[in-house]
């Protein structure tokens, strides 16, 4: 796992020119840039000479893997920049190739007219998994009754409940929402499959080819990303090499910090008898 400083210097980019960036990767053990990065740097890219404002909703489509040995072109499109909301689009390159294209949609704080606010289900707290935290370096996690969803003989419903945290990460708000992208985009491939028996993450690029077809993160929110937050996760749809999930982001105080869904690909790698 990363430490805190690579982390945040994968999320320093490089200006090259007017609204356009270059960045590096995190380590890979598999040689493919994780997509939990790409959400991470293009919110920071988004966020470029945007004071006052944080991110309220990304929107990334995911067009091909990125090779972690390579450098990453990142360039910004400005849709519109008023006083409360701005927009643009990020788009992230591998040479002359684009890996994904991101709408971001960027709000200033505004008093309340009406407030209301979904409850998390879990009464588990991060004392309750401390003895299953995961992570040696700066990302922390704890998965609630520890459920496994690597392994493809163990089935479940199609939830998973995740306490994270980044141990050391700065305070600053738009590292936070950088960061806490990151950890949103790990889990639900492998929840989708948890009720069928005999298909896991384990079999993800051996049997099966899995992976982010697009991604949405909405803020709702501050989310200071050194401090614990739960990850409540439900896939509610699979069929047709398809999965759908969504998933809801709570502060360790009980408060909705954050909402995201994703459409990812499951589907039996071509000259294999993966079970779908």
């Amino acid at each position: 796992m990363p430490t805190i400083d690579a982390f945040l210097a994968a999320l320093t980019l490089e200006p090259v020119g007017e609204d356009r960036y270059r960045a590096g990767n995190l380590p890979s053990a598999h040689g493919v840039v994780f997509g939990g990065q790409l959400l991470a740097q293009s919110i920071i890219a988004g966020l470029a000479g945007q004071e006052g404002k944080a991110v309220k909703t990304l929107h990334t489509v995911f067009a091909r893997g990125a090779s972690h040995d390579a450098p990453l072109d990142i360039s910004v499109e400005r849709m519109h920049a008023g006083r409360s909301v701005a927009s643009s689009t990020v788009t992230i390159s591998q040479g002359d190739q684009i890996c994904t294209r991101s709408l971001v949609l960027l709000s200033a704080v505004e008093d309340d007219v009406i407030r209301h606010a979904d409850t998390r289900r879990s009464t588990a707290g991060p004392d309750d998994v401390a003895d299953h935290i995961r992570g040696e370096e700066a990302w922390e996690l704890g998965i609630i009754g520890d459920v496994d969803i690597i392994d493809p003989e163990l089935v479940g419903p199609p939830e998973l409940d995740v306490w994270v945290r980044f141990a050391g990460a700065p305070e600053d708000p738009a590292i936070d929402q950088a960061l806490v992208s990151y950890s949103t985009d790990g889990f639900l491939i492998g929840t989708a499959m948890r009720p069928h028996k005999g298909v896991g993450q384990a079999q993800a690029h051996v049997t099966l080819s899995t992976g982010v077809l697009s991604h949405t993160l909405t803020f709702h929110e501050p989310c200071p990303a050194g401090q614990w937050h739960l990850l409540e996760q439900r896939a509610t749809y699979a069929g047709h090499g398809r999965s759908y999930g969504r998933g809801e982001i709570f502060r360790a105080d009980g408060q909705l910090a954050a909402s995201f869904v994703q459409d990812a690909m499951i589907r039996a790698r071509s000259g294999s008898a993966g079970k779908l």
